[in-house]
């Protein structure tokens, strides 16, 4: 069974990877729609909407933060769903109430279910850069 903060980001990122496939719209107008093909959303609704609303608020410099750190990699070259499991990530990492640590696990857990064989690796990297440099590793 899976933790209520996993099911959370897992959701968040399927929400965030809607509403930049679908050209970045209010996204209040996608997370109801995403989120109502889920069945047991009672438990984390409410967090999924907090999270993708503060991610989307601050989306240009989460991005700027992420392009510092992915080295040799534009923005719009790293896939979208691997783009928005870095936002999630860095998003976590800003807000300080989830261990950096667990941060990362959690990332590279989303890119193992979502992305491809290669992301990982990349997740892991990307988010441990961006830790060592907001000092929270």
């Amino acid at each position: 069974m899976l933790r209520v903060e996993t099911r959370a980001r897992a959701r968040a990122l399927q929400v965030l990877y809607a509403w930049e496939l679908q050209g970045r719209p209010d996204v209040g107008r996608v997370a109801p729609n995403v989120l109502a093909l889920c069945a047991r959303a009672n438990g984390w609704r409410g967090t999924v909407e907090t999270m993708v609303a503060a991610i989307v608020a601050r989306v240009d410099d989460i991005d700027a933060q992420i392009a510092d750190v992915a080295e040799h990699w534009r923005l719009e070259r790293i896939g979208t769903v691997e783009r928005n499991i870095l936002r999630i990530a860095l998003h976590e990492l800003n807000v300080g109430e989830v261990p950096p640590r667990v941060v990362i696990d959690e990332a590279v857990r989303l890119a193992r279910w979502f992305a491809g064989p290669k992301a990982p690796a990349f997740i892991n990297g990307v988010i441990d850069g961006i830790a060592r440099r907001l000092g929270r590793l």
